[in-house]
């Protein structure tokens, strides 16, 4: 993560529907700062400010400096609420970070190499099985993105958590196995070629007929037909 980010805001007293509402037609969003051992404390946050982080895509990821009248507090956003219909931010909630704190967060997993990835120039698919991966990160080295190097794989082959290079100290919240987070897989048109000539390969071979009017020849060893009894 690059260096932390700075936000103003101010010590909000106006509660409820009526206060908060106040609180937007200044230009602020209301909010409120939890954890770190200390009460709950209401806040309104410089609204362009967070909404050009908002914009980002990568809130939720960011660890902010919060300059409250003078009074600085680390935090990062947890939960954020939004008018469905402006998708403008009208409710934050932040989470203090004290010195040598940890936090889950989920991170999102981005992609290079697509243009020199042999299977994925012979026609492979990328398959993403997760978009993002919840990492246990020190507040100071949250990652913005995970990348994965799609160079060098085939088709059938896969990224694992193995081969993404986390900052130090953060390590997955699944650590009992070596998860996948994509691979290349074969398109759809050559997967059903090759199940279509593996069910003709299991497929019995049909059994020739018998010409008309013949009957089958006596097994060998076996005696011959008995003769039907003449008629007086």
């Amino acid at each position: 993560m690059d260096e932390m980010q700075q936000l103003s805001a101010e010590a909000r007293t106006q509660s409820g529907k009526g206060g908060a509402y106040r609180t937007r037609q200044r230009g602020f969003i209301p909010g409120v700062i939890y954890g770190g051992n200390a009460d709950p404390e209401s806040v309104a946050v410089e609204g362009r400010s967070l909404e050009r982080f908002y914009g980002t895509g990568h809130l939720l990821t960011t660890l902010f400096m919060l300059d409250i009248e003078g009074k600085k507090t680390r935090v990062i956003p947890r939960q954020v609420q939004i008018d469905p219909v402006s998708d403008r931010v009208v409710h934050v909630d932040f989470m203090r970070l004290p010195e040598g704190a940890k936090i889950r967060l989920f991170i999102p997993v981005r992609f290079k190499g697509q243009e020199t990835s042999p299977g994925l120039k012979r026609g492979g698919v990328l398959n993403i099985v997760r978009h993002r991966v919840e990492l246990l990160c020190p507040a100071e080295t949250i990652p913005d993105f995970l990348e994965g190097d799609l160079s060098g794989l085939e088709i059938h082959d896969s990224l694992h958590i193995s081969d993404f290079n986390l900052p130090p100290g953060v390590v997955p919240m699944i650590r009992d196995r070596d998860f996948t987070i994509a691979s290349v897989v074969a398109p759809t048109s050559v997967i059903d070629e090759q199940r279509a000539a593996a069910a003709a390969a299991s497929a019995p071979a049909a059994a020739t007929p018998e010409a008309e009017g013949e009957a089958a020849a006596p097994a060998a060893g076996a005696a011959p037909a008995a003769k039907a009894p003449e008629k007086k």
